[in-house]
């Protein structure tokens, strides 16, 4: 299937968070709307409401998988306190996120054991996300700066070599480490990493 240089935002976050109106998502899908994509926003509460929304993006054309959520080195987590592990995750992304990018804006999420299940069994193009924790008010800033550069230079397509450029470029300004794991088939783990950090 042919897809689209566009992203679908998911997002689900605790319950203060949403209470005080701390949205990633709106940030992220105004910046989008500035370079004339049609950014699709997703809130969910549930694993069944996530579960409906990867389903979602799953059937859309859209190539950019982007989730915000609450995580750990263990997994992320519903407003509702809905716990999903990387195994689970993997299972709700398949089939749909195959040739596609996954875009994880969750602390300490990006990491070998979440690579090793997500990339192999999706056949997804690449996980990128941070690998320690950050504030909201970075996630909110980064993430938006990150898909200005991209669409900047290219409206139509993310490449290896730029994504990991711009990436460098924003982990560098916002002193975060970000972690970029890409599918490969010459691996027999069945993905490379990059670890992007401050030098």
């Amino acid at each position: 299937m042919s897809t689209e240089p566009d992203v679908f935002i998911i997002e689900t976050l605790d319950p203060d968070d949403e209470g005080n109106g701390r949205f990633e998502g709106s940030s992220i899908s105004h910046v989008l709307k500035l370079h004339g994509k049609r950014p699709i926003y997703q809130y969910v509460r549930t694993r069944s409401q996530l579960k409906a929304a990867i389903n979602e993006f799953a059937a859309s054309k859209y190539r950019y998988l982007h989730i915000s959520a609450h995580a750990d080195e263990q997994g992320m987590c519903t407003t509702n306190l809905d716990q999903i592990d990387y195994r689970d995750l993997a299972k709700l992304l398949t089939p749909g996120l195959k040739g596609r990018r996954l875009f994880l804006s969750a602390c300490s999420m990006v990491h070998e054991a979440m690579a090793s299940e997500i990339i192999p069994k999706t056949g997804c193009i690449s996980v990128v996300g941070p690998r320690e924790d950050i504030s909201f008010t970075t996630a909110a800033v980064f993430w938006p700066a990150v898909y200005h550069l991209m669409f900047t230079h290219n409206d139509a397509a993310m490449g290896h070599l730029a994504l990991k450029r711009n990436l460098q470029k924003v982990t560098e300004l916002f002193e975060i480490e970000i972690g970029y794991f890409s599918r490969s088939k010459k691996l027999k783990r069945g993905f490379t990493k990059d670890f992007l950090r401050t030098a």
